[in-house]
């Protein structure tokens, strides 16, 4: 198997990028269409766990535009093989001082391109980041 091909990790970057950009512009459709639309898409956020694209797109549609800005560090996106790769990234809220937050998503690459398939949030105290 290869590992971290750049042209895939290029890929894959751009839809991290999009997908970030949606995220905190609160583009609900764009983040639909970047999760797989499969009742085995999973999201475990800060206070919830959701099971299938459908909870998924729920909780999107519910969730209130307000207070979404947020900046990114240390992003880590790694392949393995052309269709499978994992991004990472720290971030920061201006709402949440002393906290950061994690967030690690599974794409995979589709007929209609590439999906996130599985994803985690979580946040910890910045003291404890190494």
């Amino acid at each position: 198997m290869e590992i971290d091909l750049l042209d895939v990790i290029a890929e894959v970057k751009a839809a991290f990028e999009r997908y970030e950009k949606a995220l905190v512009t609160n583009e609900v459709a764009v983040l639909g269409e970047l999760f797989r639309n499969d009742p085995r898409t999973l999201r475990y956020g800060i206070g919830e766990n959701l099971y299938g694209y459908e909870a998924i797109s729920g909780f999107r549609a519910a969730r209130s535009p307000v207070g979404l800005n947020r900046r990114t560090a240390k992003t880590v996106i790694s392949s393995y093989g052309r269709d499978t790769a994992v991004a990472s990234t720290l971030f920061y809220r201006d709402t949440a001082p002393g906290k950061v937050g994690r967030q690690m998503q599974t794409w995979i690459r589709f007929p209609e391109g590439w999906r996130v398939v599985a994803a985690h949030v979580s946040i910890i105290d910045e003291s404890k980041e190494t």
